[in-house]
């Protein structure tokens, strides 16, 4: 063989390399077809999970299957896959929504209904945020020298710097004041939340917490005692003053009891003593 048949075929040997190199590691499932109600209605189930012979509250999620992408809707949430585990926090009827996405955008959907007996593992925070009857409105607290406004991050436990009290808070979020309230209830099995304002009108969405995201305060000590998610609202006032008023989702959890709720909100980049914004609210 002479030298430039040998020079063709390593750069042939180079390329092909190269061709290898550059597959992905990872072989992603490509969807194909469509599935159809058919297909829903024999593959796809949601089930109590059994415990001492009752329904517990944990719920199996099982699409086997479904040739798209599988999702199910529970509430406080949506679990993507096609077998898994969600637990809800109530008992009673409750209602799951499966929802299959096929590859050419098409959607199905399906609503399951799935009793629940028994409860497991569920955080007495619940029935604080909405109470023995499973529906709890909380107000502004009219106790407090100033409902909302900022103090120092992980040092203050109230608004000290700039304050509001109730009766400038219209003011500041203009129906969201005095009159204006928000519950938290059982819905699906999961938490709800309405915000009414003090015209009546209202707004709504869920939420959920989580107790085991503490933080630290300046002093050592645990200054949030969990952290506070919504979902589609948010609390009374719950706006970022010094960013244009965004929204705010996400709050640490202060303060809770029967009686009263005490939240507050960094500003993005805040470290210890830095501008935190903080919401006082009372159980009606």
């Amino acid at each position: 063989m002479n030298m430039k048949k040998v020079t063709e075929l390593f750069m042939i040997m180079v390329v092909a390399i190269g061709f290898i190199a550059c597959e992905p590691a990872e072989v992603r499932q490509e969807l194909t077809g469509a599935t159809t109600m058919d297909k829903i209605d024999r593959y796809v189930s949601v089930t109590a999970e059994m415990r001492n012979g009752k329904r517990s509250n944990y719920i199996l999620l099982k699409s086997d299957g479904i040739d798209a992408l599988s999702s199910f809707d529970y509430g406080a949430g949506t679990y993507v896959g096609t077998n898994g585990k969600i637990k809800v926090v109530a008992k009673g009827d409750m209602e799951i929504k499966f929802i299959a996405l096929n590859a050419d955008g098409t959607k199905l959907e399906k609503l399951f209904t799935v009793n629940v007996e028994e409860l497991y593992d569920v955080e007495p925070e619940w029935e604080l945020f909405w109470g023995e009857d499973g529906s709890k409105t909380w107000t502004w607290d009219a106790q407090a020298k100033a409902v909302w406004g900022n103090g120092g991050y992980l040092a203050n436990t109230a608004p000290e710097w700039w304050t509001v009290s109730l009766t400038d808070m219209d003011g500041q979020t203009p129906g969201e004041g005095d009159g204006a309230s928000m519950t938290f209830s059982i819905k699906k099995g999961s938490g709800a939340l309405t915000k009414t304002k003090a015209n009546g009108a209202t707004e709504q969405g869920t939420f959920s917490f989580d107790m085991s995201k503490t933080t630290t305060g300046d002093d050592g000590s645990i200054w949030a005692i969990g952290k506070l998610s919504t979902k589609g609202v948010t609390v009374l006032s719950g706006k970022q003053p010094n960013n244009a008023g965004a929204p705010i989702y996400q709050y640490d959890i202060l303060k809770l009891t029967a009686d009263e709720l005490v939240l507050a909100f960094p500003e993005p980049g805040a470290a210890a003593w830095g501008t935190a914004w903080y919401w006082m609210f009372r159980a009606k």
